[in-house]
Formats: structure tokens, sequence, C-alpha cells
């Protein structure tokens, strides 16, 4: 069992990328899904599925992208620490290259859309 199902998304992701894997399979969580749906949304991966039909059976099949070999994954706010931030303290990352994902009220959105609808927030994961 996994105490942050979040870093593990990530580190998966990371280490599928360093060893030239475009496709990779994590267990399903709706946390996970809904990071993912961020992650295409802005380009950082490819595509991704739901497959299984029982909830123990669900995974995440997740394809990459080749050009996005470089890019960095970073966990902000962990289980041990929540990391909390206001809409006026968000902050452009990597010159506006990156994204930092946030939760906030109304569900899983960038740093981007949080300042614009003036939304703070749960620190997920930066990635730029």
């Amino acid at each position: 069992m996994h105490t942050d199902p979040i870093a593990d998304l990530l580190t998966r992701i990371r280490n599928a990328q360093k060893a030239n894997k475009l496709e990779l399979s994590i267990p399903y969580s709706r946390i996970k899904e809904q990071i993912l749906i961020v992650m295409k949304q802005y380009g950082f991966i490819e595509e991704y599925k739901v497959e299984g039909e029982l909830p123990k059976e669900k995974v995440l099949a997740i394809q990459l992208k080749e050009e996005r070999a470089g890019t960095t994954y970073k966990r902000i706010s962990t289980p041990g620490q929540r990391l909390y931030t206001g809409a006026s303290s968000l902050k452009r990352i990597q010159s506006g290259l990156g994204i930092q994902i946030i939760s906030t009220s109304k569900g899983l959105m960038t740093n981007i859309e949080a300042k614009k609808q003036n939304l703070g927030g749960e620190l997920i994961c930066e990635i730029y």
C-alpha cells in the first residue's frame, strides 16, 4: 500500500520517461485521473484511458509524449506537510512554461486557472 499515491504517479511517469518508455499502467484513483486530465490539457502526456471494470481491477493506461523526456515533476504538498496558498500568492512557473496543479473548492486546476478565478487551495505538484 502506498501512503502517497500522487507521488507514486509522478515517480512512475518520471521513471518511464527516463527508461524511454512511451506507455505505462498505474492503479486507478479519481485524484490520479483528475491530475492526468490537467496534464493532457497542457500537453504533458499524449493520452490516458481507464481500463478494467471492477474497482480493484481498474488501471490507468498512460501514453507519454516522446518530446517531453526532460520534464520535471515535483510533489509540493505531502501527506505529512500540507501546503496551501491563496490566489494572490500564486506565481508563474518557469516563466510561464510550467504549471502548478492546485486542489481548490471547485476541483483540480492549474495556477493559471486558479488565478483567473481568484481561488486558492492546496498545492499538489509542479510540472515544468
